[in-house]
């Protein structure tokens, strides 16, 4: 089974957006951001796709699977 590694805390932080803020730009709930960066929850690909764009980061500096 692949390992999830979320960076989404650090960028989010890094753009000075809260989790309330990003979760309003990509159109998801808080909780969802939450869980994304506990790495509780893996994004669907339009979903990190979304964050990527608002932040500016590469989807692979953001979400991580190690195989």
């Amino acid at each position: 089974m692949a390992k999830f590694i979320s960076n989404l805390k650090k960028y989010r932080q890094f753009n000075e957006l809260t989790q309330e803020e990003l979760a309003n730009k990509v159109n998801v709930r808080r909780e969802t951001i939450a869980r994304l960066e506990n790495a509780k929850y893996n994004p669907s690909l339009e979903l990190a796709v979304r964050i990527s764009k608002e932040l500016n980061t590469p989807l692979e500096e953001l979400f991580i699977f190690e195989f």
